[in-house]
Protein backbone atom coordinates (compact mmCIF):
# COMPACT_ATOMS: atom_id res chain seq x y z
CA UNK A 1 0.00 0.00 0.00
CA UNK A 2 2.69 2.35 0.74
CA UNK A 3 4.46 1.74 -2.62
CA UNK A 4 0.92 2.55 -4.74
CA UNK A 5 0.88 5.40 -2.35
CA UNK A 6 4.41 6.86 -2.89
CA UNK A 7 4.39 6.56 -6.42
CA UNK A 8 0.58 6.75 -7.38
CA UNK A 9 0.18 10.14 -5.91
CA UNK A 10 2.03 12.37 -9.39
CA UNK A 11 -0.94 11.76 -10.68
CA UNK A 12 -2.68 13.72 -8.18
CA UNK A 13 0.02 16.66 -8.63
CA UNK A 14 -0.79 16.58 -12.05
CA UNK A 15 -4.62 17.03 -11.51
CA UNK A 16 -4.22 19.39 -9.28
CA UNK A 17 -1.67 21.35 -11.44
CA UNK A 18 -3.91 21.21 -14.57
CA UNK A 19 -7.19 22.04 -12.65
CA UNK A 20 -5.28 25.07 -10.43
CA UNK A 21 -3.99 26.54 -13.99
CA UNK A 22 -6.84 26.51 -15.55
CA UNK A 23 -9.63 27.92 -12.36
CA UNK A 24 -6.53 31.17 -11.81
CA UNK A 25 -6.62 31.75 -15.48
CA UNK A 26 -8.71 34.79 -14.85
CA UNK A 27 -6.94 35.99 -11.54
CA UNK A 28 -3.70 36.03 -13.15
CA UNK A 29 -5.19 38.81 -15.56
CA UNK A 30 -5.44 41.18 -13.49
CA UNK A 31 -3.09 44.21 -12.73
CA UNK A 32 -2.04 43.17 -8.80
CA UNK A 33 -1.00 39.79 -9.78
CA UNK A 34 0.95 39.06 -13.47
CA UNK A 35 -1.06 41.08 -15.67
CA UNK A 36 -0.70 38.41 -18.69
CA UNK A 37 -3.06 38.42 -21.53
CA UNK A 38 -5.22 35.68 -22.74
CA UNK A 39 -2.36 34.78 -25.43
CA UNK A 40 -0.12 34.94 -22.39
CA UNK A 41 -1.97 32.10 -20.56
CA UNK A 42 -2.69 30.00 -23.52
CA UNK A 43 1.70 30.62 -23.82
CA UNK A 44 2.60 29.45 -20.29
CA UNK A 45 0.20 26.46 -20.27
CA UNK A 46 1.66 25.47 -24.01
CA UNK A 47 4.80 25.75 -21.78
CA UNK A 48 3.50 23.02 -19.27
CA UNK A 49 2.63 20.91 -22.42
CA UNK A 50 5.76 21.16 -24.11
CA UNK A 51 8.02 20.41 -20.77
CA UNK A 52 5.40 17.14 -19.85
CA UNK A 53 6.19 16.09 -23.89
CA UNK A 54 9.94 16.62 -23.27
CA UNK A 55 10.31 15.37 -19.81
CA UNK A 56 8.78 12.47 -20.81
CA UNK A 57 10.89 11.52 -23.45
CA UNK A 58 14.24 12.25 -21.78
CA UNK A 59 13.38 10.79 -18.29
CA UNK A 60 11.69 7.79 -20.06
CA UNK A 61 15.39 6.91 -21.57
CA UNK A 62 16.79 7.48 -18.66
CA UNK A 63 14.49 5.37 -16.59
CA UNK A 64 15.51 2.30 -18.50
CA UNK A 65 19.36 3.35 -18.50
CA UNK A 66 19.56 4.18 -14.38
CA UNK A 67 16.43 2.43 -12.83
CA UNK A 68 13.68 3.81 -12.08
CA UNK A 69 14.14 4.54 -8.32
CA UNK A 70 17.06 7.11 -9.39
CA UNK A 71 14.46 8.64 -11.85
CA UNK A 72 11.36 9.11 -9.74
CA UNK A 73 13.26 11.22 -7.26
CA UNK A 74 14.89 13.38 -9.78
CA UNK A 75 11.48 14.12 -11.46
CA UNK A 76 9.56 14.82 -8.37
CA UNK A 77 12.39 17.32 -7.34
CA UNK A 78 12.32 18.65 -11.36
CA UNK A 79 8.47 19.46 -10.03
CA UNK A 80 9.06 20.93 -6.72
CA UNK A 81 11.32 23.11 -7.99
CA UNK A 82 8.80 24.42 -11.05
CA UNK A 83 5.83 24.49 -8.74
CA UNK A 84 8.04 26.39 -6.24
CA UNK A 85 9.06 28.63 -9.14
CA UNK A 86 5.76 29.15 -10.35
CA UNK A 87 4.88 30.33 -6.96
CA UNK A 88 7.96 33.26 -7.34
CA UNK A 89 6.76 34.26 -10.70
CA UNK A 90 7.45 37.73 -11.71
CA UNK A 91 6.13 38.27 -15.42
CA UNK A 92 5.21 36.34 -18.05
CA UNK A 93 8.85 34.78 -18.97
CA UNK A 94 9.55 33.71 -15.61
CA UNK A 95 5.73 31.88 -15.08
CA UNK A 96 6.40 29.94 -18.43
CA UNK A 97 10.10 28.71 -17.22
CA UNK A 98 8.39 27.84 -14.04
CA UNK A 99 5.62 25.88 -15.91
CA UNK A 100 7.99 24.30 -18.42
CA UNK A 101 10.24 23.02 -15.51
CA UNK A 102 6.90 21.88 -13.87
CA UNK A 103 6.00 20.43 -17.30
CA UNK A 104 9.11 17.99 -17.50
CA UNK A 105 8.85 17.20 -13.83
CA UNK A 106 5.71 15.88 -14.42
CA UNK A 107 5.78 13.96 -17.79
CA UNK A 108 9.08 11.90 -16.79
CA UNK A 109 6.87 11.51 -13.73
CA UNK A 110 4.44 8.79 -16.17
CA UNK A 111 7.03 6.72 -17.32
CA UNK A 112 9.36 6.01 -14.23
CA UNK A 113 6.17 5.69 -11.96
CA UNK A 114 4.09 3.78 -14.13
CA UNK A 115 7.24 1.04 -14.80
CA UNK A 116 7.73 0.59 -11.34
CA UNK A 117 4.38 0.19 -10.01
CA UNK A 118 3.53 -2.55 -12.84
CA UNK A 119 6.75 -4.28 -12.23
CA UNK A 120 6.42 -4.55 -8.23
CA UNK A 121 2.66 -5.52 -8.44
CA UNK A 122 1.78 -9.00 -8.81
CA UNK A 123 0.52 -10.19 -12.04
CA UNK A 124 -3.09 -10.89 -10.66
CA UNK A 125 -3.85 -7.70 -9.09
CA UNK A 126 -1.61 -5.37 -11.79
CA UNK A 127 -4.37 -4.17 -14.00
CA UNK A 128 -6.45 -3.00 -10.88
CA UNK A 129 -4.03 -1.18 -9.77
CA UNK A 130 -2.53 0.29 -12.28
CA UNK A 131 -5.71 1.49 -13.74
CA UNK A 132 -7.29 2.64 -9.97
CA UNK A 133 -3.64 4.59 -9.59
CA UNK A 134 -4.08 6.25 -13.40
CA UNK A 135 -7.47 7.53 -12.33
CA UNK A 136 -6.13 9.20 -9.08
CA UNK A 137 -5.61 12.21 -11.13
CA UNK A 138 -8.93 13.43 -10.87
CA UNK A 139 -8.42 12.97 -6.57
CA UNK A 140 -5.96 16.12 -7.68
CA UNK A 141 -8.32 17.80 -9.96
CA UNK A 142 -11.32 17.73 -7.03
CA UNK A 143 -8.79 18.95 -4.54
CA UNK A 144 -7.93 21.99 -7.31
CA UNK A 145 -11.23 22.43 -8.03
CA UNK A 146 -12.35 22.84 -4.68
CA UNK A 147 -9.17 25.00 -3.68
CA UNK A 148 -9.39 27.46 -6.39
CA UNK A 149 -12.95 28.41 -6.02
CA UNK A 150 -12.00 28.46 -2.00
CA UNK A 151 -9.12 30.52 -2.65
CA UNK A 152 -10.38 33.29 -4.98
CA UNK A 153 -13.99 33.36 -2.69
CA UNK A 154 -11.95 33.91 0.50
CA UNK A 155 -11.94 36.77 2.77
CA UNK A 156 -8.60 35.69 4.66
CA UNK A 157 -6.17 35.97 2.05
CA UNK A 158 -6.44 38.70 -1.14
CA UNK A 159 -6.22 37.71 -4.80
CA UNK A 160 -2.92 38.91 -5.24
CA UNK A 161 -1.83 36.47 -2.93
CA UNK A 162 -3.84 33.43 -3.38
CA UNK A 163 -2.43 32.04 -6.25
CA UNK A 164 1.23 32.48 -4.96
CA UNK A 165 -0.26 30.21 -1.89
CA UNK A 166 -1.94 27.92 -4.39
CA UNK A 167 1.34 27.14 -6.72
CA UNK A 168 3.12 27.02 -2.94
CA UNK A 169 0.91 24.56 -1.06
CA UNK A 170 1.54 21.90 -4.49
CA UNK A 171 5.72 22.58 -3.99
CA UNK A 172 4.76 21.41 -0.06
CA UNK A 173 3.12 18.42 -1.48
CA UNK A 174 5.62 17.12 -3.62
CA UNK A 175 8.07 17.63 -0.67
CA UNK A 176 6.05 15.13 1.57
CA UNK A 177 6.08 13.18 -1.24
CA UNK A 178 9.92 12.42 -2.06
CA UNK A 179 9.84 11.58 1.90
CA UNK A 180 7.58 8.66 1.25
CA UNK A 181 9.39 7.35 -1.91
CA UNK A 182 12.15 6.80 0.55
CA UNK A 183 10.72 3.40 1.55
CA UNK A 184 10.19 2.65 -2.25
CA UNK A 185 12.58 -0.44 -3.84
CA UNK A 186 14.15 -0.57 -6.85
CA UNK A 187 12.87 -2.82 -9.45
CA UNK A 188 14.08 -6.55 -8.87
CA UNK A 189 13.40 -6.77 -12.45
CA UNK A 190 15.87 -3.96 -13.82
CA UNK A 191 18.23 -4.67 -11.21
CA UNK A 192 18.43 -8.30 -12.67
CA UNK A 193 19.15 -7.27 -15.82
CA UNK A 194 22.21 -4.94 -14.92
CA UNK A 195 24.00 -7.79 -13.02
CA UNK A 196 22.39 -6.72 -9.55
CA UNK A 197 21.21 -10.05 -8.40
CA UNK A 198 22.00 -10.16 -4.56
CA UNK A 199 20.19 -6.58 -4.46
CA UNK A 200 16.77 -7.81 -6.26
CA UNK A 201 16.84 -11.19 -4.21
CA UNK A 202 17.26 -9.10 -0.96
CA UNK A 203 14.16 -6.66 -2.11
CA UNK A 204 11.90 -9.96 -2.79
CA UNK A 205 13.07 -11.77 0.60
CA UNK A 206 11.73 -8.30 2.15
CA UNK A 207 8.53 -8.26 -0.07
CA UNK A 208 7.75 -12.04 0.94
CA UNK A 209 8.81 -11.43 4.49
CA UNK A 210 5.53 -8.59 4.79
CA UNK A 211 3.47 -11.21 2.94
CA UNK A 212 0.98 -13.82 3.80
CA UNK A 213 2.70 -17.07 3.15
CA UNK A 214 0.83 -18.60 -0.37
CA UNK A 215 -0.84 -21.69 -0.55
CA UNK A 216 1.68 -24.77 -1.41
CA UNK A 217 4.46 -22.82 0.63
CA UNK A 218 7.57 -20.33 -0.48
CA UNK A 219 9.15 -23.57 -2.02
CA UNK A 220 6.78 -24.42 -4.83
CA UNK A 221 7.89 -24.21 -8.16
CA UNK A 222 6.82 -21.28 -10.27
CA UNK A 223 7.00 -20.39 -14.02
CA UNK A 224 10.57 -19.04 -15.07
CA UNK A 225 12.24 -16.46 -17.45
CA UNK A 226 15.54 -16.63 -18.36
CA UNK A 227 17.06 -13.13 -18.24
CA UNK A 228 20.12 -11.97 -19.39
CA UNK A 229 22.19 -8.52 -18.48
CA UNK A 230 21.06 -6.04 -20.66
CA UNK A 231 22.69 -3.50 -23.22
CA UNK A 232 22.54 -0.04 -23.94
CA UNK A 233 19.58 0.83 -26.25
CA UNK A 234 19.68 4.12 -27.65
CA UNK A 235 16.44 5.81 -28.19
CA UNK A 236 16.06 5.21 -32.08
CA UNK A 237 16.95 1.77 -31.65
CA UNK A 238 14.02 1.06 -29.29
CA UNK A 239 11.95 3.34 -31.80
CA UNK A 240 12.48 0.97 -34.34
CA UNK A 241 11.85 -1.96 -32.30
CA UNK A 242 8.52 -0.68 -31.75
CA UNK A 243 8.23 -0.07 -35.50
CA UNK A 244 9.61 -3.71 -36.62
CA UNK A 245 8.45 -6.00 -33.76
CA UNK A 246 5.75 -4.09 -32.68
CA UNK A 247 4.20 -2.59 -35.05
CA UNK A 248 0.55 -4.02 -34.13
CA UNK A 249 0.96 -3.71 -30.27
CA UNK A 250 2.63 0.07 -31.11
CA UNK A 251 -0.12 1.48 -33.34
CA UNK A 252 -2.92 -0.66 -31.11
CA UNK A 253 -1.66 1.61 -28.18
CA UNK A 254 -1.42 5.10 -30.57
CA UNK A 255 -5.06 4.56 -30.93
CA UNK A 256 -6.13 4.13 -27.54
CA UNK A 257 -3.91 7.36 -26.50
CA UNK A 258 -4.74 9.69 -28.63
CA UNK A 259 -8.76 8.70 -29.07
CA UNK A 260 -9.09 9.58 -24.80
CA UNK A 261 -6.83 12.50 -25.33
CA UNK A 262 -8.94 13.89 -27.79
CA UNK A 263 -12.08 13.58 -25.78
CA UNK A 264 -10.43 14.77 -22.58
CA UNK A 265 -8.91 17.53 -23.91
CA UNK A 266 -11.79 18.70 -26.54
CA UNK A 267 -14.29 18.41 -23.18
CA UNK A 268 -11.91 19.73 -20.44
CA UNK A 269 -9.98 22.61 -22.38
CA UNK A 270 -13.28 24.04 -23.15
CA UNK A 271 -15.90 23.00 -21.01
CA UNK A 272 -15.52 26.76 -19.23
CA UNK A 273 -15.95 28.57 -22.44
CA UNK A 274 -19.25 26.27 -22.94
CA UNK A 275 -20.60 26.92 -19.68
CA UNK A 276 -20.16 30.58 -19.57
CA UNK A 277 -21.08 31.03 -23.29
CA UNK A 278 -23.63 28.76 -23.83
CA UNK A 279 -25.33 28.51 -19.96
CA UNK A 280 -24.70 31.89 -18.84
CA UNK A 281 -22.64 30.72 -15.97
CA UNK A 282 -20.38 32.88 -14.11
CA UNK A 283 -16.77 32.33 -14.42
CA UNK A 284 -16.14 32.54 -10.63
CA UNK A 285 -18.63 29.29 -10.17
CA UNK A 286 -17.03 26.99 -13.52
CA UNK A 287 -15.24 25.13 -10.40
CA UNK A 288 -17.73 23.75 -8.87
CA UNK A 289 -19.30 22.35 -12.42
CA UNK A 290 -15.85 21.18 -12.93
CA UNK A 291 -15.45 19.38 -9.41
CA UNK A 292 -18.63 16.73 -10.07
CA UNK A 293 -16.63 15.74 -13.74
CA UNK A 294 -13.49 15.02 -11.72
CA UNK A 295 -15.57 13.08 -8.76
CA UNK A 296 -16.79 11.38 -11.45
CA UNK A 297 -13.50 10.41 -13.61
CA UNK A 298 -12.42 9.26 -10.23
CA UNK A 299 -14.88 7.01 -9.03
CA UNK A 300 -15.17 5.54 -12.77
CA UNK A 301 -11.65 3.49 -12.41
CA UNK A 302 -12.02 2.65 -8.66
CA UNK A 303 -14.97 0.91 -9.41
CA UNK A 304 -14.82 -0.59 -12.63
CA UNK A 305 -10.75 -1.35 -12.37
CA UNK A 306 -11.19 -4.84 -10.93
CA UNK A 307 -12.84 -6.25 -13.71
CA UNK A 308 -9.68 -5.54 -15.87
CA UNK A 309 -8.26 -8.52 -14.16
CA UNK A 310 -11.15 -10.60 -13.61
CA UNK A 311 -12.85 -10.22 -16.76
CA UNK A 312 -10.20 -9.32 -18.96
CA UNK A 313 -8.23 -6.78 -20.71
CA UNK A 314 -9.61 -6.83 -23.83
CA UNK A 315 -13.15 -6.91 -22.91
CA UNK A 316 -12.81 -4.06 -20.65
CA UNK A 317 -10.71 -1.52 -22.66
CA UNK A 318 -13.33 -2.14 -25.62
CA UNK A 319 -16.35 -2.12 -23.68
CA UNK A 320 -15.29 1.61 -21.75
CA UNK A 321 -14.15 2.91 -24.90
CA UNK A 322 -17.61 2.07 -26.73
CA UNK A 323 -20.28 3.05 -24.03
CA UNK A 324 -17.52 6.66 -24.06
CA UNK A 325 -18.19 6.51 -27.94
CA UNK A 326 -22.00 6.16 -27.50
CA UNK A 327 -22.82 8.31 -24.50
CA UNK A 328 -21.10 11.52 -26.25
CA UNK A 329 -23.12 10.50 -28.99
CA UNK A 330 -25.89 11.22 -27.26
CA UNK A 331 -25.00 13.98 -25.39
CA UNK A 332 -23.34 15.40 -28.83
CA UNK A 333 -27.38 15.21 -29.93
CA UNK A 334 -28.79 16.72 -26.77
CA UNK A 335 -26.92 19.75 -27.08
CA UNK A 336 -27.47 20.29 -31.26
CA UNK A 337 -31.17 20.25 -30.18
CA UNK A 338 -31.04 22.60 -26.96
CA UNK A 339 -32.13 19.95 -24.67
CA UNK A 340 -29.31 20.47 -22.21
CA UNK A 341 -28.54 23.25 -19.03
CA UNK A 342 -25.32 23.47 -17.45
CA UNK A 343 -26.72 21.54 -14.74
CA UNK A 344 -28.02 18.65 -16.86
CA UNK A 345 -24.73 18.77 -19.27
CA UNK A 346 -22.18 18.39 -16.67
CA UNK A 347 -24.31 15.27 -15.54
CA UNK A 348 -23.78 14.23 -19.23
CA UNK A 349 -20.42 14.76 -18.85
CA UNK A 350 -20.08 12.80 -15.46
CA UNK A 351 -21.57 9.69 -16.88
CA UNK A 352 -19.60 9.62 -20.48
CA UNK A 353 -16.25 10.23 -17.62
CA UNK A 354 -17.35 7.63 -15.43
CA UNK A 355 -16.36 5.04 -18.61
CA UNK A 356 -14.39 7.29 -19.87
CA UNK A 357 -12.03 7.91 -16.90
CA UNK A 358 -11.60 3.70 -16.99
CA UNK A 359 -10.48 3.28 -20.92
CA UNK A 360 -8.15 6.14 -20.49
CA UNK A 361 -5.99 5.07 -17.42
CA UNK A 362 -6.28 1.47 -19.31
CA UNK A 363 -4.09 3.00 -22.15
CA UNK A 364 -1.12 4.03 -20.00
CA UNK A 365 -1.95 0.54 -18.30
CA UNK A 366 -1.60 -1.12 -22.16
CA UNK A 367 1.55 1.02 -23.08
CA UNK A 368 3.27 -0.25 -19.43
CA UNK A 369 2.80 -4.23 -20.49
CA UNK A 370 3.15 -4.52 -23.93
CA UNK A 371 6.43 -3.65 -24.17
CA UNK A 372 9.91 -5.25 -22.65
CA UNK A 373 11.90 -4.18 -19.61
CA UNK A 374 14.38 -2.60 -21.25
CA UNK A 375 12.30 -0.13 -23.15
CA UNK A 376 9.58 -0.40 -21.27
CA UNK A 377 9.68 3.15 -19.79
CA UNK A 378 10.40 4.90 -23.03
CA UNK A 379 7.58 2.76 -24.53
CA UNK A 380 5.33 4.94 -22.01
CA UNK A 381 7.10 8.55 -23.08
CA UNK A 382 6.63 7.55 -26.66
CA UNK A 383 2.93 6.96 -26.55
CA UNK A 384 2.16 9.68 -23.63
CA UNK A 385 4.12 12.37 -25.69
CA UNK A 386 2.06 11.46 -28.65
CA UNK A 387 -1.21 12.04 -27.28
CA UNK A 388 -0.85 14.83 -25.35
CA UNK A 389 0.74 16.11 -28.01
CA UNK A 390 -2.33 15.54 -30.15
CA UNK A 391 -5.17 16.20 -27.27
CA UNK A 392 -2.71 19.04 -25.54
CA UNK A 393 -2.44 20.75 -28.87
CA UNK A 394 -4.72 19.89 -31.69
CA UNK A 395 -8.33 19.69 -29.50
CA UNK A 396 -8.23 22.70 -27.87
CA UNK A 397 -6.88 24.71 -30.59
CA UNK A 398 -9.31 23.16 -32.82
CA UNK A 399 -12.58 23.64 -29.91
CA UNK A 400 -11.28 26.45 -29.33
CA UNK A 401 -12.00 27.83 -32.99
CA UNK A 402 -15.58 25.92 -33.21
CA UNK A 403 -16.27 27.85 -30.07
CA UNK A 404 -15.45 30.85 -31.40
CA UNK A 405 -17.38 30.47 -34.29
CA UNK A 406 -20.54 30.76 -32.33
CA UNK A 407 -21.92 28.43 -33.96
CA UNK A 408 -23.37 25.18 -31.83
CA UNK A 409 -23.79 22.87 -34.82
CA UNK A 410 -20.08 23.35 -35.55
CA UNK A 411 -19.15 22.41 -32.18
CA UNK A 412 -21.36 19.32 -32.10
CA UNK A 413 -19.69 17.78 -35.13
CA UNK A 414 -16.31 18.41 -33.30
CA UNK A 415 -17.83 16.53 -30.12
CA UNK A 416 -19.37 13.89 -32.84
CA UNK A 417 -15.90 13.62 -34.22
CA UNK A 418 -14.42 12.40 -30.64
CA UNK A 419 -16.97 9.84 -30.43
CA UNK A 420 -16.43 8.09 -33.07
CA UNK A 421 -12.84 7.87 -32.55
CA UNK A 422 -13.47 6.10 -29.14
CA UNK A 423 -15.79 3.94 -31.05
CA UNK A 424 -13.04 3.23 -33.08
CA UNK A 425 -10.62 2.12 -30.42
CA UNK A 426 -12.97 0.01 -28.99
CA UNK A 427 -13.17 -1.99 -32.07
CA UNK A 428 -9.71 -1.93 -32.67
CA UNK A 429 -9.25 -3.41 -28.44
CA UNK A 430 -11.68 -5.82 -29.81
CA UNK A 431 -9.61 -6.96 -32.57
CA UNK A 432 -6.18 -6.10 -31.64
CA UNK A 433 -6.22 -6.06 -27.95
CA UNK A 434 -3.62 -8.47 -25.71
CA UNK A 435 -5.42 -10.81 -23.05
CA UNK A 436 -2.46 -9.62 -20.64
CA UNK A 437 -4.69 -10.40 -17.13
CA UNK A 438 -3.00 -12.79 -14.80
CA UNK A 439 0.13 -13.06 -17.07
CA UNK A 440 3.68 -12.04 -15.88
CA UNK A 441 5.03 -8.96 -17.54
CA UNK A 442 7.56 -11.29 -19.41
CA UNK A 443 4.99 -13.67 -20.56
CA UNK A 444 3.17 -11.05 -22.56
CA UNK A 445 6.60 -9.13 -23.50
CA UNK A 446 9.68 -11.30 -23.25
CA UNK A 447 13.18 -9.49 -22.03
CA UNK A 448 14.92 -8.04 -25.00
CA UNK A 449 17.96 -9.35 -24.03
CA UNK A 450 16.72 -12.99 -24.04
CA UNK A 451 15.51 -12.47 -27.68
CA UNK A 452 19.33 -10.82 -28.33
CA UNK A 453 20.85 -13.09 -26.39
CA UNK A 454 19.66 -16.56 -28.59
CA UNK A 455 20.40 -14.80 -31.50
CA UNK A 456 24.14 -14.98 -30.58
CA UNK A 457 23.69 -18.45 -29.65
CA UNK A 458 21.98 -18.95 -33.07
CA UNK A 459 24.46 -17.07 -34.99
CA UNK A 460 27.49 -19.36 -33.10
Amino acid sequence: MLIVVALGITWILDGLEVTIIGSLAPSLQRGDTLGLSADGIGFASSSYVAGAVLGALVFGWMTDQLGRKQIFFLTLALYVVGVGASALSWNLTSFAVARFLTGMGIGGEYSAINSAIDELVPARLRGRVDVMVNGTFWAGAAFGAIGSVWLLNSAIIPVWLAWRVAFALGALLGVAVLFLRTFVPESPRWLMTHRRVEEANAIVSHVESHCVEPEGGWGQKLPTVLIYPAGVFSPAEMIRIMVQRYRGRSLYVLVLMISQAFLYNAVFFTYGMVLTKYHGVSPRAVGWYILPLAIGNLFGPLILARWFDTWGRRRMIGLSYAISGVLMMAVAYAMGVHALTAASQTLSWCCIFFFASAAASSAYLTASELFPLEMRAFAIAVFYAVGTLFGGVAAPVIFGHLIGTGRLSLLVMGYVVAAILMLIASAVAWIWGVDAENRSLEEVAPPLSEYYAREEERAV
